[in-house]
């Protein structure tokens, strides 16, 4: 009992850090966008590479396992309900979008704008770059989001069991897992 609920602890302070980041990204991406100041553009890129390659690769990560513990201690398991079962394809979403495809993004930027500064904002490989990186941002943090919802309502219930063939050989519903 005490395990599952510093596993608890830890794993909603992870997701608060995963979610912060992405409120950050978000940030960071409109200051990027709206300015014609070299050094703010870069410090923006340079920013979001940092917490790309650190608290959100670590946050990622962490909640992930910590998301597996629970899994594991508790009674909700790993495919016992459906609302389980779509958290853990965000995860899969949010391990791409985050510590992967945030960090490539990141890096792309930081290096153009590190080479050419404002005329990066020229550059049509900049412009494809970024709109790669709006989209992970807007998808990350949706659903980051939905997995917040998602833990609270817990929709859609439990899946029904599968019927079969009994252990002892008669027809009917396994009680196996039950």
């Amino acid at each position: 009992m005490v395990q599952r609920r510093w596993s608890l602890l830890l794993h909603l302070i992870l997701s608060g850090v995963m979610l912060g980041g992405a409120a950050v990204f978000l940030i960071l991406s409109i200051a990027a966008a709206s300015t014609n100041d070299e050094g703010v553009l870069k410090a923006c890129y340079t920013a979001m590479h940092v917490l790309a390659g650190t608290s959100v690769r670590a946050s990622t990560i962490g909640a992930t396992v910590t998301g597996i513990l629970l899994s594991v201690l508790t009674q909700w398991g790993f495919f016992r309900f459906y609302w389980i079962i779509v958290k853990e394809g965000l995860t899969f979403l949010s391990i791409a979008l985050g510590p992967v495809g945030m960090y490539f993004w990141t890096l792309r930027a930081v290096t153009l704008t590190s080479r050419e500064g404002l005329g990066a904002l020229q550059d049509p490989s900049f412009h494809v770059n970024s709109g790669q990186l709006w989209t992970g941002i807007i998808l990350q943090t949706v659903s980051i989001a939905a997995m917040f919802a998602i833990s609270v309502f817990k929709p859609w219930g439990m899946r029904k069991p599968k019927h079969g063939p009994s252990p002892n050989g008669k027809e009917g519903r396994s009680s196996i897992g039950q």
